[in-house]
């Protein structure tokens, strides 16, 4: 059994502003766990994968994965579809991180099998406790089933 702690949080983040905002409020919460970041669904589905660019890399699934909705090349309802339907990943932890308000991405999230839906808000102390907060859960307190890790 590998050790959770020791796991990385996968954030996708298209904006510098929020990746720097959320990678800022999870090293708050010190937490171990490495955090890797992406910019788009395309690269997050590389790094699940190993595959291109990332290729190689320490075979460790994430712990959480932190996921935007509205990025370039691929989104993260597009990201969430495929990980649902892939065996590997349909039960790691994703929680999107996202400004969107809208009605219909966030019933297509639970419908997607999303853990968690967090509206980045517009005040910037909110927004740190939410994450150190999801980091402390997912990376710390939250246990896979048996036989799910």
């Amino acid at each position: 059994m590998k050790h959770a702690a020791l796991r990385p949080i996968l954030l996708v983040e298209d904006s510098p502003v929020d990746a720097e905002m959320t990678l800022d409020a999870l090293r708050q919460a010190h937490l171990a766990n490495p955090v890797v970041h992406v910019e788009d669904g395309v690269d997050c589905l590389d790094w699940l994968y190993a595959r291109g660019a990332f290729a190689g890399r320490p075979e460790d699934e994430p712990v959480v994965v932190l996921l935007d909705i509205k990025m370039p090349r691929m989104n993260g309802l597009d990201v969430l579809t495929q990980m649902r339907a892939d065996e590997q990943f349909r039960y790691t932890p994703v929680v999107i991180l996202s400004s969107s308000r809208e009605e219909s991405d966030l019933a297509r999230s639970w419908d997607l099998g999303v853990n968690a839906y967090v509206i980045k808000p517009v005040d910037v102390g909110q927004f740190f406790q939410a994450v150190r907060t999801l980091g402390q859960f997912w990376a710390v307190l939250n246990q896979a089933p048996e036989g799910r890790e």
